[in-house]
């Protein structure tokens, strides 16, 4: 997957999973998105958004 941190060695990476967050959706959801990952897999995934963040200033969009 380039080098992109993956979850457990599949072909899904942290990234995806995340983005599906930020989308809006549910860990449910996700989880009925792509049924061989676990609820662990996805709180680890939103762990892994946190670490990268820390310290870094982050610009959030405004609503319209």
């Amino acid at each position: 997957m380039g080098g992109k941190a993956c979850i457990r060695g599949m072909r899904v990476t942290a990234a995806m999973v995340v983005n599906q967050i930020g989308a809006g959706r549910t860990i449910e959801e996700v989880l009925t998105d792509y049924p061989y990952l676990e609820r662990e897999d996805v709180l680890q995934a939103l762990q892994y958004a946190a670490w990268l963040a820390e310290g870094q200033d982050l610009a959030l969009a405004e609503e319209a």
